[in-house]
């Protein structure tokens, strides 16, 4: 059996990687799980997992579980608290595989602690290779972890990929393989027929409404931007070692085709399915066997015709930010990530427009592009300051 350890279970991720465990008792163990606050969410995980140990981030929020699992008869189960608490959970001799579900900068710690340790990573927190790149990429080849993407585009791609390309992410060698270009499609998010006038009055509960995918409210806004795309984009760089014109983005608004890779023969290999994360999620649990993830295979009769188009990035500038971040290096792709992680929340927030986190996201990388970033010390300083700027960028624009 798999011992698993899920970072970040409360999520939608979380929970789609619960579903397909639930559908095979015989060969997956929770052995930890963690959230942020999501106390009821949490207990009703252990109440039927019955990990032994549970993370909650907030303190507040631990000792809460602590007293529910108490009343419910469970306080076997080990609840700790805090971001150390984390990366303990991920690296303990007692699971094997780390699934790595939290969302946003938050999450590089605890997933880099996983891979230092030897495991099985399925990386689903892509900020974690944003904002440290060869960093976290060299620490793989080092401990010799397996690292396995879950966010759909990516295992898209490496299901697409010849079998040495896959036991070898990162440090790939795709053109040996015969491969001439990444195809990675999206959606276009709710706005992908939009005016940018139209832009200018978005509201968060617009922005969050996914019309192919459910998603939390940060990702959804991502989406609606396509800075997730252009996170995939760098993401994508250092997974399967190409250069970023190597790399293309083509919108799909249907999400049936999660992406495609491209071969010096002229075949493309395209890797097709419903938009549901259980699908990459237990792709990656049993790689690489296959298992059922619970999502009806994709039906061919009833499907609508598909549609590619361009992109155009005058209307998603922050795809091309990250674009151009890709190709100027680590310190503006940490600064890229961390000014949109506060931008987001701003806006989810109701402080400042949709269309100001383009803004925001444009000046803070501007201001930062020239930093070093050699080690995860230097990651850590350069995204807490770039944070405390963006956050003074906002406060201007509220007055």
């Amino acid at each position: 059996m798999q011992k698993l350890c899920i970072l970040g279970s409360t999520g939608s991720i979380g929970k789609s990687t619960l579903d397909v465990v639930r559908l095979h008792p015989e060969k997956f163990d929770i052995v930890s799980l963690s959230a942020y606050s999501s106390v009821d969410d949490m207990l009703a995980q252990c109440l039927e997992f019955r990990p032994t140990k549970v993370v909650m981030v907030s303190t507040q929020h631990a000792e809460a579980l602590a007293r529910k699992l108490m009343t419910a008869n469970l306080s076997d189960i080990v609840v700790t608290s805090g971001t150390c608490a984390l990366e303990d959970i991920a690296k303990n001799s007692a699971t094997d595989t780390v699934v790595a579900a939290i969302v946003g900068a938050s999450g590089l710690l605890p997933t880099l602690a996983a891979v230092k340790a030897g495991k099985k990573v399925l990386l689903a927190n892509k900020e974690a290779l944003v904002t440290s790149g060869a960093i976290f990429i060299d620490a793989v080849k080092k401990s010799g972890a397996q690292l396995l993407p879950i966010d759909s585009e990516h295992n898209a791609i490496f299901q697409c990929l010849p079998l040495t390309a896959q036991q070898q992410p990162g440090y790939c060698d795709l053109a040996n393989e015969g491969v001439s270009k990444v195809l990675l499609t999206g959606s276009g998010g709710p706005f992908r027929t939009w005016t940018l006038e139209e832009l200018e009055n978005v509201t968060p509960a617009q922005a969050c409404a996914h019309p192919n995918w459910d998603m939390g409210r940060k990702i959804s806004v991502d989406s609606a931007t396509m800075m997730n795309k252009g996170l995939e984009f760098i993401e994508a760089k250092w997974l399967f070692n190409i250069e970023p014109e190597d790399i293309q983005v083509v919108l799909h608004p249907q999400s049936t085709i999660h992406s495609m890779v491209q071969y010096k023969d002229g075949s493309v290999l395209a890797q097709m399915g419903n938009p549901d994360m259980r699908t990459p999620i237990a792709h990656a649990l049993s790689f690489p066997q296959r298992i059922e993830s619970g999502v009806e295979p994709f039906d061919f009769f009833s499907a609508k015709s598909f549609e590619f188009e361009a992109v155009d990035l005058i209307k998603y500038p922050n795809l091309k930010l990250a674009i151009d971040a890709c190709k100027s290096g680590q310190g503006a792709c940490t600064a890229l990530n961390a000014a949109n992680e506060i931008a987001v929340d701003a806006f989810l927030n109701e402080k400042i427009k949709f269309t100001d986190i383009a803004k925001i996201n444009e000046t803070s990388v501007n201001k930062f592009v020239s930093e070093k970033v050699t080690s995860i010390e230097d990651v850590v300083a350069l995204d807490k300051s770039v944070r405390v700027f963006a956050q003074s960028l906002i406060t201007k624009t509220q007055h």
